[in-house]
């Protein structure tokens, strides 16, 4: 991946992760709904078909989702 690729990601994922928690933050979603579209994303990156370099991109998305997950970092748990 080029540079460019790269920090747009790190910029999308800084972006849906400060939306996720303004969100919760508002009331509008609960931490079950975040944890759920998380999951859901991850899952959808883990079941994704095509190339080798295909599969290997998003079988590494959805390890970086899952440690989202794991960590917390979308959601604040108190």
């Amino acid at each position: 991946m080029t540079d460019d690729h790269t920090y747009s990601g790190m910029a999308a994922l800084s972006v849906c992760e400060a939306l996720l928690l303004a969100l919760n933050d508002a009331g509008i979603l609960p931490e079950k709904e975040i944890m759920g579209v998380l999951t859901d994303a991850a899952a959808t990156h883990e079941n994704a078909v095509g190339s080798a370099a295909d599969v290997e991109r998003h079988q590494a998305a959805a390890a970086l989702l899952r440690r989202i997950i794991a960590g917390g970092n979308s959601v604040r748990r108190g």
